[in-house]
């Protein structure tokens, strides 16, 4: 039997060839030893793959250290060699007729030096054969494996018999419900198999499997023809799933694939996807996949050539998927010393520790205030007359009214937006957690609760009734407080004590039932007209109550039961620097504002009910990156403020915001901006430095109120940033993309000016040596930034498509790494997505341009992988601090929180998570 041995060389490593390929080469050479079975005779097939094409590079006897060719009659070697010198050329002309092979130029020489053979000239081969040829050495290197999860007709998989058993189950009773006279409409069948949302895609699949059955059109399937096109669409092999997605765009069933036809499939997973800008550009994109599948212009494609796109998808897409979901798996960070148990808890305690130590040492400071006020309280007055008449009661009453006074006191101090501004620009940013400022609120206002519940519940329930039943031996330790009369109820509920109690009851009651996230954000459905009562306004307002609470906190802690002397009345002592605090801070907004009103420049229309507003820049308005304005309109409201993120660069010469409409206020803003007489509206995107015509006359009049600090302005502050936004949440990282790449330009730039003047610089030294000093400047810490911007419609991404493109033209060393995640498409493993994510991969490849927003920003098909993407940058940024902002819903902002502190545990890179409240 003849022995073969095979080999390829590309770039210096070996590839395998078997298969259909190893067929021929044995078929072919197997005429060498037809009439010499008694000999066995070793042939050597040395092939190279070139880029478009693979040569014979030779096709020799293989030689070893006995003599093979000679025979025991002892005739010499000339006589064998010529025999296998015939059988030899035989074979190889052959080989190359089949596959088409061209020979290498060494081929001649290098078979002419070992037997002095003679060969045909080189046949070339075409470059449609070359790509079938790469296809089929692709999919024996396993990647049909990796494209299998590319092709999915149903949500979930099928390989266990019990998981196909309860789908089809499913489908079953769906068909129950749906048929008619036991028939399924053609329009009813996604609906039946689960694609609902995807009726055109799922008729598609239809009219492809009926085709295969019945080799006709029909509109409508029994129950068993259901279950055989069920079957199909379950089947986990690669060539039957490849095979239906074929048949879906070749309608005419001529085993070929004109470019229409592509086109319709396009359009179709175009609409499967609600993705309009994408089925308007159809004809260019299929025009796309023929210049790559198609390279001989025959003007159709077959089967493999399709199967060669899915196989190469990963090929194109490597190159911009360092953080994709779709990428390889991330190396394990995690330490094999995590066996031992004692060493995981201490450093779980250790991350645990490290995280809250600045909001651990705050609670602890306020929790050891409020016990030791309330055991002082409760001493106090266990000592007194008092305790003899009222008892315990006396004594949890007024311990719980000296922490509600200190709580009245504190729960300013974490609202006095302009005074924590200032803080967060010293060295308290590394003791306080600024971060938590509304958190502290919330706490403390359910402190200030439960004191009033113990305050007044002892009162009303505990302290009076013993004050008017007491007897008038116990009432007389306290006569004196009452002039000799001993009170009834009426007496004291409508004195000044009472009333005011009653009434700052009532009115926090509204103001903290209002302001709870039901009330607040307006998911509490109450009929007209009390369904004014939820919603930010009716929080805005009855805040306002408080006001008035203090106020009459100040009379009521000035008419006191058993207390006396003046000093001993500390109400006003505890309230009255916080409350100042707060008057004057309120003051400074309102003088601030009317100095800071803002001329409208320009105002741009976005998709996804969004419009950007470009406002003149005040004069000596300063702002960081990431902070945030209050803004007003006088026209709709004098007394409505409301916060939004400035998303223009500190070095601009104007402001800009990015404002959805959720709300009436921001349906009137839109309103007035748009509608009024004369409006600055155009449709477009933000781009910085143009804007555009400026309309002054009759735009209507806005005050701002700020900056304000926010979490995302202590970006400078970490080696490595993460900046996720969700939707609309990418607005505070807009100013800090466009301000990091200046400042990284203004460094590098610095750099170079600094290396050509070393010389210069030293001489200058010697002589001013101040002046050298002050003109350092202090190189900017960051070093690398990951965005990652999540968003459910397409027409977001036009929010910020200029400044996108900008920014991606401008970082010209991958300083900032951006990717766009567009989670309204279909996962990239679902066959409804598999043909715009192969067009996506080809055109990003190919033009290096993104198919939906246009800019070079590449927009993934899918939610990201949070735990993939931790896990790249740990092992791209070892032994670094990471700064995580994240701004958007709650939910996500809990994953990227425990996955910093996971991470940060498993690995040397240490992740700071920071939410932004919006």
């Amino acid at each position: 039997m003849t022995s073969i041995s095979r080999s390829s060389s590309v770039s210096g490593n070996s590839v395998a060839v078997d298969g259909a390929t190893a067929s021929s080469f044995h078929d072919c050479i197997s005429q060498i030893s037809k009439g010499d079975n008694h000999d066995e005779e070793l042939i050597e097939v040395e092939l190279e793959l070139k880029d478009d094409s693979i040569v014979l590079r030779s096709l020799a006897p293989a030689t070893d250290g006995d003599n093979r060719c000679s025979g025991e009659d002892g005739l010499g070697s000339s006589s064998v060699a010529a025999r296998f010198s015939r059988s030899l050329s035989s074979a190889s002309n052959s080989l190359r007729k089949k596959l088409g092979w061209p020979r290498s130029a060494s081929f001649r020489s290098n078979s002419e030096s070992a037997s002095s053979f003679s060969s045909p000239p080189p046949v070339a081969m075409s470059a449609t054969d070359a790509l079938r040829i790469r296809c089929q050495l692709q999919r024996t290197r396993s990647s049909a494996q990796r494209a299998l999860g590319g092709l999915r007709f149903i949500s979930r998989t099928t390989r266990a018999e019990d998981d196909a058993t309860s789908l089809w189950m499913q489908v079953e009773s769906r068909f129950e419900a749906l048929a008619r006279n036991g028939f399924l409409c053609r329009e009813d069948f996604g609906e039946c198999i689960g694609m609902g949302d995807s009726r055109e895609f799922a008729e598609g699949i239809f009219d492809a499997l009926a085709r295969r059955r019945r080799r006709q059109r029909i509109s409508r399937i029994t129950k068993e023809e259901l279950y055989e096109f069920w079957k199909q669409l379950s089947d986990q092999s690669f060539d039957a799933r490849l095979q239906i997605f074929f048949d879906m765009a070749d309608s005419n069933e001529d085993g070929r694939i004109t470019r229409e036809e592509v086109q319709e499939l396009i359009m179709l997973s175009a609409s499967a996807n609600k993705l309009s800008a994408l089925k308007d550009k159809a004809d260019e994109y299929a025009n796309l996949i023929m210049e790559e599948l198609d390279p001989d212009n025959l003007g159709y494609i077959e089967l493999w050539q399709l199967e060669t796109l899915l196989l190469q998808k990963d090929d194109y897409m490597n190159y911009s998927r360092p953080l994709s979901i779709a990428s390889g798996r991330a190396q394990s960070l995690s330490s094999p010393r995590r066996k031992n148990k004692v060493g995981s808890i201490s450093r779980s305690l250790m991350c645990l520790i490290l995280e809250n130590w600045q909001r651990g040492w705050i609670i602890l400071l306020w929790a050891m205030a409020m016990v030791s006020l309330f055991i002082w309280k409760f001493i106090q007055y266990r000592n007194r007359e008092t305790f003899e008449v009222m008892g315990y009661c006396i004594c949890i009453a007024k311990g719980a009214a000296e922490t509600v006074k200190l709580n009245m006191a504190l729960i300013l101090l974490p609202v006095c937006r302009n005074t924590l501004t200032w803080l967060r620009s010293t060295q308290a940013r590394l003791f306080v957690p600024f971060d938590d400022n509304l958190n502290l609120h919330k706490i403390i206002a359910r402190a200030i609760v439960i004191g009033i519940a113990l305050h007044a519940g002892n009162h009303i329930a505990c302290d009076f009734p013993r004050l008017v039943r007491a007897s008038p031996e116990k009432f007389a330790c306290v006569a004196s407080d009452f002039n000799n009369k001993q009170p009834t109820y009426s007496y004291l509920y409508t004195g000044i004590e009472g009333l005011t109690g009653i009434t700052m009851v009532i009115l926090m009651t509204i103001s903290f039932t209002l302001a709870t996230s039901r009330f607040r954000r307006n998911a509490v459905r109450l009929p007209a007209p009390f369904n004014r009562l939820a919603g930010y306004n009716a929080f805005w307002y009855s805040h306002h109550l408080l006001g008035l609470v203090y106020l009459l906190l100040l009379i009521h802690g000035t008419f006191l039961f058993f207390v006396k002397h003046w000093y001993q009345k500390t109400t006003w002592m505890y309230i009255s620097v916080p409350l100042l605090l707060y008057v004057a801070e309120r003051s400074l907004r309102t003088c601030r504002s009317e100095f800071y009103a803002v001329q409208i420049l320009k105002v741009s229309e976005l998709p996804g009910h969004v419009f950007s507003l470009i406002m003149g820049k005040p004069q000596g308005f300063k702002y960081k990156s990431g902070q945030y304005i209050f803004l007003q309109c006088p026209t709709i409201s004098k007394f409505e403020w409301h916060p939004f993120s400035i998303t223009s660069a500190p070095d601009d010469n104007y402001l800009s915001v990015h404002i959805r409409i959720v709300g009436d206020w921001t349906r009137e803003l839109k309103r007035v901006v748009t509608e009024g007489a004369n409006p600055s509206s155009v449709i477009g995107r933000l781009k910085f430095g143009d804007l555009g015509n400026i309309n002054e006359k009759c735009s209507p009049r806005l005050l701002i109120d700020g900056p304000y600090g926010a979490p995302a302005q202590d970006y400078r502050n970490y080696d490595v940033l993460l900046l996720v936004g969700l939707g609309i949440g990418a607005t505070p990282f807009v100013s800090i993309l466009r301000d990091l790449l200046n400042n990284k330009r203004a460094d590098d730039s610095m750099d170079s000016t600094t290396e050509a003047s070393t010389l210069e610089d030293s001489l200058n030294s010697f002589a001013s040596p101040i002046a050298t000093q002050s003109g350092k400047k202090k190189s900017m810490r960051v070093k690398n930034v990951h965005f990652c911007w999540v968003t459910r419609e397409p027409g977001s991404f036009e929010w910020f498509k200029g400044v996108m493109d900008e920014v991606a033209e401008m970082d010209h060393k991958g300083f900032i790494d951006m990717h766009n995640y567009l989670t309204s498409v279909y996962e990239e493993s679902d066959a409804r997505s598999a043909l715009i994510t192969m067009i996506q991969a080809l055109n990003h490849a190919k033009y290096g341009v993104d198919i939906l927003t246009g800019t070079r920003v590449k927009t993934h098909f899918a939610r990201p992988n949070w735990k993939e993407v931790f896990a790249r940058i740990a092992k791209k940024h070892p032994y670094c601090t990471v700064g995580v902002f994240y701004c958007g819903s709650a939910t996500l902002g809990k994953e990227l929180k425990k996955l910093s502190r996971d991470m940060t545990h498993k690995s040397s890179t240490r992740f700071e998570f920071h939410k932004e409240q919006f």
